[in-house]
């Protein structure tokens, strides 16, 4: 059996994500905490896995792998079939499409704004909550029309996208007036395997 390591941090989101999917597809993953308050991400050893000094790390045997979306990729592929992660041309757009949508305007609307809230990062939280305020706008239309993001199942583009919207709470921007995000969320948690993290 391959031996599954996430260098984990169990407030990010990001990693969240990765902790999410390997439950929601039944693989065995041994956490390995990171202590980004100290500053353990930008030293040996996790500095040598991770020259960019962020969390998540993934390593999979003998493959390592950073960024979350990036391994949200990688475990579709390789363990999760064609159900979360298609081939053919349109369905894997239509994915990637969100996956970009989360490294993007959720990272930079109600991500930031948590970080700003939360952590205390230096953060134009104003410019945050309004970017939230749009995407979770385009969101709640497109949830009110479909049950999931990118197709007529859950993939990896709602495992992106969820966690960072979900605790937006904790960064001013709540899920109040958008019912359809809050359904699609409890869809989510209703999925066979779910695990949570603190505050959502």
């Amino acid at each position: 059996m391959t031996a599954r390591t996430l260098y984990d941090m169990e407030l990010s989101g990001n990693c969240y994500k990765v902790r999410l999917f390997c439950a929601l597809l039944g693989l065995d993953v041994t956490l390995e905490p990171v202590d980004l308050m100290a500053g353990a991400h930008k030293k040996s050893p996790f500095i040598d896995l991770n020259s960019f000094g962020q969390v998540p790390v993934l390593q999979d045997g003998d493959v390592v792998l950073r960024d979350s979306q990036a391994i949200l990729v990688y475990l579709a592929r390789k363990y999760g079939g064609e159900s979360w992660l298609p081939l053919d041309p349109i369905g894997m757009a239509s994915v990637v499409n969100w996956l970009m949508v989360a490294e993007n305007e959720i990272a930079r609307g109600p991500g930031d704004a948590r970080l700003h809230d939360k952590f205390g990062f230096p953060v134009d939280a104003d410019g945050a909550r309004a970017n939230a305020a749009r995407i979770l706008g385009l969101l709640e239309a497109h949830l009110g029309e479909n049950e999931w993001l990118a197709l007529d199942r859950p993939t990896i583009a709602d495992i992106a996208c969820m966690p960072y919207v979900a605790l937006g709470h904790e960064g001013g921007v709540p899920l109040d007036a958008y019912p359809a995000i809050q359904a699609w969320v409890g869809r989510i948690k209703a999925l066979p395997g779910f695990i949570s993290m603190p505050a959502l």
